[in-house]
């Protein structure tokens, strides 16, 4: 029977979950609902992970990560049986008691040290324009290539292919075409490492000149910094630097519909905007510690209303807060405080509400028409000017 207590013994800590998950189902033989206990998911999702990872082997790299990966992560009983020394003679004067012997791990793929360095060179090259990673089935290198002026390949840089494995499984780049010659490019994961190995440079070497942390690495990894037009107290817009990437909100806003529409309107955003602006300036006082979590479903809405000692400002906005949810009503009001109040993502609003997966997604853009809709009408709320 399987020690449990170890699901994924052996493997590298960079490798992720999903990776790990499938190798311990193949490699190890555990079952997906044993998987999905030990990890404290549901087997479903253990089950549509495996699923895409084994849609993934046609990737020749890819492939070959897991094969040395499987061998590796749970070596045959034999490789870590105990071996004993030849027993020395009795009149041997350095005799020892027999040692017990057995074989380090070392990751087949390299350690995360040397990746992330090897990230630092070869992810900046792959941003180049159109340029990509070409890997042979002969050879133990990869070669990064990218069209000159005249049409011809120009090599820019050379990587050893276990790091070429080792980047396919943390999916920084993606198979374009395979066969003789296999062809990638870089993903938004890979572009969104880079942005943080980068910026962790930027950190320690203003760390050593004795400058504060501007950001921090993960902050400037989800940045999306743009032009936008925003509207001017006294009439007219202007265009601004903005990280449009700020909540999850303005992230849903650059998803496309299957007819290529952007999935929230600027009015719709705007409207969620409105309400995130209202909930923060209603805190905003002598007492901040007003808990929210009553207003969701099943909460207790008494005494809402009822703090002393708030200025006009804030008790306004929370006036036009616990109107704007009641209009909404369950259901609606709670995914809608929880993306643009509280800041959650969309699978961890579903999670805490005990949705299914993808359905918040309907659900909030819904809330947020009802929003707008409650805006104009009880306000009179005109959304700015925003592209």
């Amino acid at each position: 029977m399987p020690d449990l207590t170890r699901p994924f013994p052996n493997l590298p800590e960079w490798i992720p979950i999903p990776t790990r998950q499938y190798l311990a189902h193949t490699a190890r033989g555990l079952s997906l609902r044993d998987i999905a206990r030990v990890s404290g998911e549901a087997p479903s999702t253990v089950c549509r992970r495996v699923r895409r990872i084994e849609a993934r082997r046609d990737d020749p790299l890819f492939d070959e990560a897991l094969t040395l990966l499987g061998r590796a992560g749970w070596p045959r009983p034999e490789q870590n049986a105990p071996r004993t020394a030849p027993r020395p003679q009795d009149d041997d004067p350095q005799a020892k008691e027999p040692l017990k012997m057995t074989v380090p791990f070392r990751s087949p793929l390299g350690d995360e040290g040397m990746i992330a360095r090897e990230a630092r060179r070869i992810l900046r090259r792959l941003c180049e324009t159109d340029a990509i990673l070409a890997v042979a089935a002969d050879l133990d290198k990869a070669v990064v290539l990218r069209p000159g002026p005249d049409g011809e390949q120009t090599r820019t840089a050379v990587m050893d292919r276990k790091i070429a494995q080792a980047f396919a499984v943390k999916d920084w780049i993606v198979c374009l075409n395979s066969g003789r010659v296999a062809r990638y490019a870089i993903t938004a994961a890979g572009k969104s490492a880079l942005r943080r190995l980068l910026d962790e440079d930027r950190r320690r070497r203003q760390e050593a000149l004795g400058f504060a942390e501007a950001t921090t690495p993960f902050q400037a990894q989800h940045a999306r910094w743009g032009q936008a037009d925003v509207a001017q107290p006294g009439g007219g817009s202007r265009k601004m630097r903005v990280n449009l990437a700020e909540s999850p909100l303005t992230a849903l806003a650059r998803r496309k519909d299957a007819d290529g529409k952007a999935f929230l309107t600027p009015a719709l955003v705007q409207a969620g905007e409105r309400l995130r602006e209202d909930f923060e300036r209603a805190q905003m006082g002598p007492r901040v510690g007003q808990n929210w979590d009553r207003f969701l479903t099943g909460g207790d809405r008494g005494g809402f209303l009822n703090d002393s000692g708030l200025a006009e400002g804030p008790r306004a906005a929370r006036q036009r807060v616990s109107d704007a949810l009641d209009d909404l009503g369950p259901g609606l009001s709670d995914v809608v405080l929880r993306v643009c109040c509280f800041l959650e993502g969309l699978e961890s609003a579903e999670k805490r509400l005990g949705w299914s997966a993808r359905s918040g997604k309907i659900v909030l853009k819904i809330g947020l028409q009802r929003l707008l809709k409650h805006y104009e009408d009880r306000h009179g709320f005109v959304p700015a000017l925003r592209g």
